[in-house]
């Protein structure tokens, strides 16, 4: 690593590393991006066999490599996306220098940044972090009540179904990764267990366009017409910038999933994992509750931003088809005997946390989240993209990160 001190270091290569990267070379900027990874693909690297983008085609939209290709609605799988973001690399020439670890990040005494990695130290004058929300996947305490037979994976170790053993498979939580490899597993044969949690459902086409193209346009030009209900501002606490992404796949050209019909299909419905007890899981009672929960909040928020932005931007599309009514439940006991179910395996669908532990600087917030204002920190010279919800509900997809990323290098540059 260089002794020489750098004008700035990217941490993360990722999308939002990469799109920054971008827009720093536009603006003539000196810099290295560290990975950690020993090859770029971000965190897409982590997910298993069969997953498949969420967002379609058409908001793969990279800072000077925008979607090209004649397939807009369509999903691409894993490996399309990982040699997505590796082109993309090649196409900006991104100075990337790939199995760097960064471990503090503190500020120097002459002024900067002073940065400890796996290769030793280097100074910069500026940092932008760019590391993503998926550092450490999440798993409960409980999980370590468990029997030792029980095989245990979260969603970030599961690659396919032969990698369970054979028997039922009870998956913890039903956000995007839950609800897909639900529906992997059941099509493999298997039988699926689902701890519910309040993720909620959506539809995956919404007034003649898929959600994603509603959610990006009402995110990027709501607040022109006063609509401000996908930005940060708006949110009810900033715990909710951890909230579940609305429940769709991206499998077999995208479709949208909803758990009552996941239960008319064969798969059981349970509430919450509540607590494990000599080979007992015991669940929450409140499954009728948590399903109206999963249905009406898309609703409640979401929809009604959209709705409000399609009206005051006068935008001319078909109306949507009211949705059935639905109150079929699930006759499933709250106290299920692993052994008799004979559930072999358990897969954590918990999600994961933010963890900036290596900055040695009092800028986090207590969820560990930069303190900022749009991407720049309360520390000078300290900026970040990437996150959920930095500015908007964008902040960290595909489609929308390019934006910030932009505004964060002319903060930088200045």
């Amino acid at each position: 690593m260089p002794t020489k001190p750098i004008d700035t270091v990217i941490v993360g290569a990722g999308q939002a590393g990469l799109a920054t990267s971008y827009w720093l070379t536009q603006a003539g900027v000196e810099h290295r991006i560290l990975e950690r990874r020993g090859s770029l693909g971000g965190a897409f690297q982590d997910r298993w066999d069969g997953f498949y983008m969420n967002t379609p085609n058409f908001s793969l939209d990279l800072p000077g490599m925008p979607y090209t290709g004649d397939e807009p609605e369509a999903f691409i799988p894993r490996n399309a996306v990982v040699n997505l973001f590796r082109r993309y690399a090649e196409v900006i020439s991104a100075p990337v220098h790939t199995g760097v670890d960064v471990t503090r990040l503190a500020t120097s005494p002459d002024g900067g940044f002073s940065i400890e990695s796996s290769l030793g130290h280097m100074n910069s004058r500026k940092v932008v972090l760019a590391t993503g929300a998926y550092q450490v996947s999440k798993v409960p305490a409980v999980a370590a009540s468990l029997s030792k037979d029980i095989v245990q994976l979260h969603t970030h170790d599961y690659r396919n179904p032969n990698q369970l053993p054979d028997g039922a498979v009870l998956i913890v939580g039903t956000g995007q990764s839950g609800g897909q490899i639900a529906e992997e597993l059941h099509d493999a044969g298997r039988e699926v267990h689902l701890a519910v949690s309040t993720c909620p459902e959506a539809p995956r086409r919404y007034r003649g366009h898929d959600l994603i193209y509603w959610m990006l346009e009402t995110a990027k030009h709501g607040p022109d017409y006063g609509i401000n209900a996908l930005t940060r501002e708006a949110l009810p606490s900033p715990a909710a910038r951890f909230a579940c992404n609305p429940l769709l796949s991206g499998t077999d050209g995208g479709h949208d999933i909803h758990l009552r019909e996941l239960g008319r299909r064969g798969m059981h419905l349970h509430g919450r994992l509540e607590n494990v007890d000599d080979g007992d899981v015991t669940f929450s009672d409140d499954l009728p509750e948590r399903l109206a929960i999963v249905e009406s909040s898309f609703h409640q928020r979401m929809r009604k931003a959209i709705d409000a932005y399609i009206a005051a931007a006068g935008i001319d599309t078909e109306e949507q088809p009211p949705t059935p009514e639905d109150d079929w439940l699930p006759a499933e006991p709250a106290r299920l005997n692993l052994a008799q179910a004979n559930i072999t395996s358990v897969l954590w669908a918990t999600g994961y946390k933010l963890d900036l532990s290596f900055i040695d600087i009092p800028v986090l917030d207590e969820w560990g989240y930069p303190k900022h204002t749009a991407g720049v920190t309360e520390q000078p010279g300290l900026y970040a993209v990437g996150l959920p919800w930095l500015t908007r509900h964008y902040s960290s997809i595909l489609g929308g990160v390019g934006l910030d990323a932009e505004y964060v290098a002319s903060k930088v540059a200045e």
